[in-house]
Parts: structure tokens; C-alpha cells; sequence
């Protein structure tokens, strides 16, 4: 088995696809795992600031902490320090230089077998000519040009380099797929932690117990949410608990003004499933646009393992799973969708539906397309 390089996103944060992935695929490889890169230049915020003082004051190499995802003992985790994001050609060759420098003598130290470099993050290309790597393998599972939060234009520019250097794209969605070389391009769709989600959790303290009935959501509460058709909701159904778990932007705080709304912030990956076993039903009401277009939303598949009633506003990756799921158009669909739910058993259908898409089943089919590298 090759080993693997990988540049993805921080270790520490919520569990990614890359990182489930990953995770299957060292039991059987080493792995170097480079937190994350970055995707646009910092700016004078308090969050970027005090996300640039977390990386600088990191130590350079970290053991994963999460209990919710094991790793083997040859599994290490870089802090790198870089400049994330640059726009000219002498910061990019500067950043890859200081990549290169920070990250040459640790694979050394690893002694890796003819690794493969693997990247999530578009910006990598910079260095990817510059570990001795002799395979290239982009995991794309987002529309970066229509992502928020990113440089558009340089994150381009770094994706169309990457594209034409790629041994081996991996698309999250079908419309991810269609952007890229068919001849070089394998649909990977997200799987499911379906023990974790399935398997029943006690009712978490925090859960609403007053009998009345509960939509949740979890996950950023971002731009991408529908605020207009989640307050026209919530207003109609006064005796609905709405619950929200996740950080929040500046619009989701405005929904705090409602009595039946509770915002409980982030939660640990594995603790989920003590929420999203016990609401009536889950909620995925994102805004019609190119980001959620090209989204395959893990909790998607989370929240059909719970075998509980969902409502989405449309969107392709829920088409897949129509028959599980009450799609709600406007304001009046998913009000009347949400009334449906009261009431409902768990779904044995629902749940069997996802045990063939698992995140080891998903890394067995990877292992097989790394394996013909």
C-alpha cells in the first residue's frame, strides 16, 4: 500500500469527508496529514485573527486528540506555518518554499512508501511538484467558485492548475463530476458513520422535553440557509421547538428573537445522534444556488441513518433519496410537511437504504482506484 500526504482541512475541527476517508484508508498506510492551507487571505477580524494565533502558536506536529476518530500510530498531524492564499507568483513560490522546508524532513523521518500527494484544497498545487511525490489525487467536494468564504479568483486559477495536473480527480457530486476530465474522474459520493447515527443514543439533556414537537438542524448556520423560509415557518408553528446546533452567521442570529427557537452551538461529531434520534424531524432548508447545486451535504445521509422524517428544500443530492424525503418548495409545503411528521415511527427502510454506503465501503472502492495508480 502507497502511503499518503494529505491536504485537507484542520484534524481538530468537525469530522470532514476527507478526514472518513482518510481515516479508513490508514489503517493500512501512513499518512501525513497538513491542516489546512487555507483558501483566501486573512483579514484584521477577531476570527481571523484569532484563528492566525492558533496556527502560529501550534506546535508543528500533533497526535489527533478526537475521540470520535481513531487513528493508527503511524498517522501524524503538521501545523504548518504558511501565507494562505497567494495572489502573486513570488508569494506563491515563497509559501511553497516554506511548505516544502517544514514538511521535507518529517516525510523523510516517516520514511514513506512512494507516497501519493492527496489534496482537498486547490491552493496545494503550489507545492505539489516539491514533496517527491509521484501521483497526484484532488478530492473535490465543493463548487469552490461559488463557495463562501474563499478567493474566488485565485482559488480558480489554483483548481484549473490542479485539474491539469491531477492523476486522479475524485468528485463529491455528480455536478462536481461534470466539470472535470471524464477520463480522469471517478464520482466518490459522501458516505455515513451509519453504526454511529443508527445505533440508539440516550435523548441529550439539552433536547427540548416539554412534548411539544422539534425541528432541528445541524452544522454552519451560514449564508446558504433560507432565513426568509425558516422564519416564515417558525412563526407559523408557535408550538414547535426549532433547534439549532452549529456555529452562526450574523443572519442566523436574528432568529433568536423567536420564543421557539434554541441555539445551542457546536457540538462533537459523536454527539449528534443524542439530537438527531430524538427531534421529530431534521431539517436541510438551503437557499437555491451554485454552492448547494454542487453539494452533497454529509449530514444528509446522517440524518437518513437516524431513520427519522426529514424536510429539504430541493436540491440534486436529495433527489437521490425522494422517496425518504418530504422536498418542500415554499413556506407552505414545508409547513405542512413538518405537521406530517408529528407522530412518525422510525423508518427501518430509510435506515437499510444507507448500509451499503458507508464510509468503509466508500474507502474500499477509493483503495481500489489509489491501488491502480
Amino acid at each position: 500500500m502507497r502511503d499518503l500526504i494529505v491536504f485537507g482541512e484542520d484534524w481538530d475541527g468537525l469530522p470532514s469527508s476527507t478526514q472518513h476517508l482518510v481515516r479508513f484508508l490508514a489503517k493500512d498506510r501512513k499518512v501525513i496529514w497538513v491542516n489546512s492551507i487555507g483558501l483566501r487571505r486573512p483579514t484584521l477580524s477577531v476570527h481571523d485573527v484569532k484563528r492566525a494565533w492558533r496556527k502560529l502558536t501550534a506546535k508543528q506536529i500533533a497526535k489527533p486528540t478526537q475521540a470520535n476518530i481513531s487513528t493508527p500510530e503511524n498517522f501524524t498531524v503538521v501545523n504548518p506555518t504558511t501565507f494562505p492564499a497567494p495572489q502573486t507568483k513570488l508569494g506563491r513560490k515563497l509559501a511553497a518554499n516554506m511548505l516544502q522546508k517544514q514538511l521535507k524532513p518529517i516525510i523523510e523521518e516517516a520514511q514513506l512508501d512512494n507516497p501519493i500527494l492527496w489534496t482537498s484544497l486547490p491552493t496545494a498545487v503550489d507545492v505539489a511538484n516539491l514533496l517527491d511525490t509521484s501521483s497526484l489525487v484532488y478530492y473535490c467536494g465543493d463548487d469552490f467558485s461559488s463557495l463562501a468564504g474563499v478567493d474566488h479568483t485565485t482559488v480558480a486559477l489554483r483548481e484549473s492548475e490542479l485539474i491539469d495536473k491531477a492523476d486522479l480527480i475524485l468528485a463529491a457530486s455528480e455536478t462536481l463530476q461534470a466539470k472535470f476530465p471524464q477520463d480522469r474522474t471517478q464520482l466518490l459520493p459522501h458516505g455515513v458513520d451509519y453504526s454511529l447515527f443508527s445505533t440508539p443514543a440516550p435523548r441529550a439533556a439539552d433536547l427540548p422535553s416539554s412534548g411539544q414537537p422539534i425541528a432541528g438542524f445541524y452544522g454552519s448556520l451560514s449564508e446558504w440557509l433560507d432565513y426568509d423560509l425558516l422564519e416564515s415557518v417558525i412563526q407559523a408553528l408557535p408550538q414547535w421547538h426549532f433547534v439549532f446546533i452549529g456555529d452562526t452567521c450574523e443572519r442566523a442570529e436574528q432568529m433568536r428573537r423567536f420564543d421557539n427557537t434554541l441555539f445551542l452551538g457546536p457540538r462533537p461529531h459523536n454527539e449528534l445522534p443524542t439530537y438527531s434520534q430524538h427531534w421529530t424531524v431534521s431539517l436541510l432548508p438551503f437557499k437555491n444556488n451554485a454552492q448547494i447545486n454542487a453539494c452533497n451535504p454529509l449530514k444528509l445521509r446522517e440524518y437518513l441513518a437516524t431513520g427519522r422524517p426529514i424536510v429539504s428544500t430541493p436540491f440534486p443530492a436529495v433527489e437521490h433519496y425522494s422517496e425518504y424525503v418530504s422536498v418542500a418548495r415554499h413556506s407552505d409545503q414545508f409547513i405542512e410537511a413538518l405537521t406530517q411528521a408529528v407522530g412518525c415511527n422510525i423508518n427501518e427502510d430509510q435506515q437499510r437504504a444507507l448500509m451499503g454506503q458507508t464510509w468503509q465501503s466508500r474507502a474500499e472502492q477509493l483503495d481500489q482506484w489509489l491501488g491502480a495508480l
